[in-house]
């Protein structure tokens, strides 16, 4: 099941947030919260309040338990721009841009949650089972066919 929360109106610019939600994608919430939380960045503490609330929404209102969720996405969107004016040389003015984002974290519990050591024991169970596929002198033997099948030179 998903389960979702969107913070709207943050204020910082889409680029900058990126930077934190790409690191978080795909990672069990507790590493999320982790990464979060040790970020020096301002957006960390914008992502760690939008995943706080999503990791509530799936506890309180979809009864999932915290242990087997996966960030799914995170994503950051671009918000509306503020347009102010700062007064430059001879009277000119220049135009500053404050942009604003949508951050929205999507979590599941439906991917399965993979470490180093259920990595390691996969590792291991497909090389026994590539090991029991092999024959013995499987890749002599193909030499051997091969190079019966080519013409000899004959020596002058």
């Amino acid at each position: 099941m998903e389960v979702r929360a969107i913070y709207k109106y943050a204020k910082i610019s889409p680029f900058k947030a990126r930077e934190i939600t790409r690191e978080i994608q795909g990672l069990p919430v507790s590493a999320a919260l982790d990464v979060v939380a040790y970020s020096p960045k301002k957006a960390a503490a914008l992502v760690n309040k939008t995943l706080k609330s999503a990791v509530a929404n799936a506890e309180n209102n979809a009864n999932l338990k915290v242990d087997g969720l996966v960030v799914k996405e995170a994503i950051v969107g671009e918000g509306p721009t503020m347009k102010r004016m700062m007064a430059r040389a001879r009277g000119s003015g220049s135009r500053i841009l404050k942009r604003s984002s949508h951050i929205r974290i999507v979590l599941t519990d439906e991917i399965k949650i993979e470490t180093r050591e259920t990595r390691k024991a996969e590792q291991k169970a497909a090389k026994k089972k590539a090991g029991e596929g092999k024959t013995e002198g499987g890749a002599g033997k193909a030499k051997a066919e091969k190079a019966a099948k080519r013409p000899k030179k004959e020596k002058k």
